[in-house]
């Protein structure tokens, strides 16, 4: 099995610069992100056997990453920039 991170900048690299923003301006993401990160951090030192964890725990931590994830993307991918409109 691969011991590769899972950052969320290499997996939706489209999307870096919303990302940078919402984590700027947007509380509910910023804590999604840390979240994410905090496990995503656990899972990958686990997969490297830095801090060995128990099958159970692991499949927790990879479910709960995956949540994280999909919420992240969701926002993502519903965020609509404001519309510029031009001052009249």
């Amino acid at each position: 099995m691969a011991h590769t991170p899972h950052e969320l900048a290499e997996e939706f690299p489209e999307f870096t610069p919303l990302m940078r923003h919402l984590k700027e301006t947007d509380g509910h993401f910023a804590r999604l992100f840390d979240a994410y990160h905090e496990t995503n951090r656990q899972v990958h030192r686990a997969e490297a056997n830095i801090e060995p964890l128990s099958d159970f725990h692991m499949e927790d931590l990879r479910k709960k990453r995956m949540r994280l994830k999909d919420e992240i993307y969701g926002m993502l991918v519903r965020h609509e920039p404001e519309a510029e409109t031009p001052a009249v």
